[in-house]
C-alpha cells in the first residue's frame, strides 16, 4: 500500500485549474463560443505560474472542452455529440438526451437480393432476400449520421412497413428481435463525395465509420455501416475488468 502522505497529496495546481473551469462550462456560466480569460488574465486570478494556467488550458484543449486561437484567444468548444461506443444505443436517444432535437431523413427503404458482401455480413446465401434501408440522422437539423443497414428479412418480416419519424432501425429491431450480441469495428474514412453532401462536410474532412453486426439468440439480425462527420461527432466506451 502506498503511505497515506501519498493518498492524501492535493491535487496539483493545474488540476484546480482545469476543474474549475470544466465547472463553469458545465453548468452554463460559460457558453459554447465564449471566450474564457487569458492566460495573463488567469494567472492574476489564481496566482498560479503562467506555465501551470498554460498547462491546464492546453489540457482542457486536448480534451476538446475549449479552442485556442493562435492571436485572437481561447474559447469554449462547441459540444461535440456523443456515440456510444461499447454500448448499442439509438441515435435518437442519444440526442435526446442531450435534450436536442433529432430528425430523421429516409434515403432508401426496399427489399433486395444480397451481394456476396451482404450475405457474408448476414450470413446468408447469396442473393437471399434481404432489407436494405440508408437513412441521415439530424441533430437541430444538423446532419450527424448516415446509416446504411441490411436487415435479415425473415427475422424481421415487418421492417419495411416501419414508420421511421416516429421510430429508429435500432429501436425496432430491438423491440423484435432483443439484442444478445454485438460487434463493433471503428474505422477513420474518407467520405465519398455524395456522402459529404448528405452530412454537409467539405471533401477530405475527416469522418468516423462503424461497422455494427447484432445478434439475437443465434441469429444476425442486422449489418450497419454508422457514418459519422469527425468534426461532430466522438466516440467514447467504458468498460470494466
Amino acid at each position: 500500500m502506498l503511505p497515506s502522505r501519498n493518498r492524501s497529496a492535493p491535487a496539483p495546481f493545474y488540476e484546480k485549474v482545469k476543474q474549475e473551469i470544466s465547472d463553469k462550462i458545465a453548468s452554463g456560466i460559460w457558453q459554447a463560443h465564449d471566450r474564457i480569460p487569458s492566460e495573463a488574465e488567469l494567472v492574476a486570478q489564481y496566482g498560479f505560474s503562467r506555465m501551470t494556467i498554460n498547462r491546464a488550458l492546453r489540457e482542457l484543449t486536448d480534451e476538446g472542452l475549449l479552442v485556442r486561437l493562435q492571436g485572437v484567444g481561447t474559447f469554449v468548444a462547441e459540444p461535440k455529440g456523443q456515440s456510444a461506443l461499447f454500448e448499442i444505443r439509438s441515435i435518437a436517444d442519444e440526442i435526446i438526451a442531450r435534450q436536442h432535437q433529432h430528425r430523421c431523413e429516409v434515403l432508401t427503404l426496399e427489399r433486395t437480393q444480397a451481394s456476396a458482401l451482404q450475405a457474408t455480413a448476414l450470413n446468408v446465401a447469396e442473393g437471399t432476400s434481404i432489407f436494405h434501408s440508408i437513412m441521415v440522422h439530424y441533430e437541430n437539423d444538423q446532419p450527424v449520421q448516415i446509416e446504411d443497414r441490411c436487415v435479415n428479412a425473415e427475422i424481421v418480416p415487418e421492417y419495411l412497413t416501419q414508420d421511421y419519424s416516429q421510430t429508429t432501425p435500432h429501436a425496432y429491431l430491438s423491440l423484435i428481435a432483443p439484442l444478445t450480441e454485438g460487434e463493433h469495428i471503428v474505422e477513420a474514412v474518407r467520405a465519398s463525395a455524395e456522402e459529404c453532401a448528405l452530412l454537409n462536410i467539405k471533401e477530405h474532412d475527416p469522418c468516423l465509420l462503424i461497422r455494427r453486426r447484432t445478434w439475437s439468440a443465434s441469429h444476425i439480425v442486422s449489418h450497419a455501416h454508422l457514418l459519422f462527420p469527425g468534426s461532430r461527432y466522438r466516440l467514447q466506451g467504458r468498460f470494466m475488468s
